[in-house]
């Protein structure tokens, strides 16, 4: 009877190692990409919500971040400028 008080409870702690991973994995795409997609996650929550005025807002600021993560990714940079480099 044991046996399988065990194997239930280990079912369960596969299955909250795997919640955790996708967690983690969606918590670092979001960090990675920033502020692009923070706002295009927030014009899809207004275009749902109705407010178009608000989703356009949040559009022209993904493409505004996306516009300055392209300039940033082509220039060069170092340890010399790195306080200044960031936000």
């Amino acid at each position: 009877m044991k046996l399988f008080k065990n194997q239930s409870g280990q079912g369960m702690t596969e299955y909250i190692i795997i919640v955790a991973v996708i967690a983690l994995a969606g918590i670092a795409a979001f960090s990675y990409f920033g502020k692009t997609v923070r706002n295009q996650t927030a014009a899809m929550s207004e275009s749902l919500a109705g407010d178009k005025a608000a989703a356009t807002t949040a559009i022209t600021a993904a493409d505004t971040s996306a516009g300055k993560a392209a300039t940033e990714g082509t220039t060069d940079a170092n340890l010399k400028d790195y306080v200044d480099r960031q936000e």
